[in-house]
C-alpha cells in the first residue's frame, strides 16, 4: 500500500484500513507457523504496511486534535 493511497483516507477509513491489514497479517502468520507460506517477505510487507498505516492515522488524529 502507497502512503499517497492512505494520506486520501478519512481517520475511519485509516482505521479499517489498519485493521484489515492486521487481519492479512494474521493469516500469514498462520500459514508459515503450519508451514503453508511460500513467500516469507510478505510477512515482512505486512508488518510494514501496518506500521505506515498507523503512522498516517496517529498523524491525522493529532492533527484533528490540535485543529480543534
Amino acid at each position: 500500500m502507497k502512503t499517497t493511497e492512505l494520506r486520501q483516507k478519512d481517520v475511519a477509513g485509516l482505521q479499517a484500513e489498519v485493521k484489515a491489514l492486521q487481519k492479512a497479517a494474521f493469516g500469514l502468520r498462520m500459514q508459515k507457523a503450519t508451514q503453508q507460506l511460500n513467500n516469507t517477505a510478505s510477512l515482512r510487507n505486512a508488518r510494514r504496511d501496518i506500521a505506515r498505516a498507523k503512522t498516517i492515522l496517529a498523524e491525522k488524529q493529532s492533527a484533528e486534535k490540535s485543529g480543534k
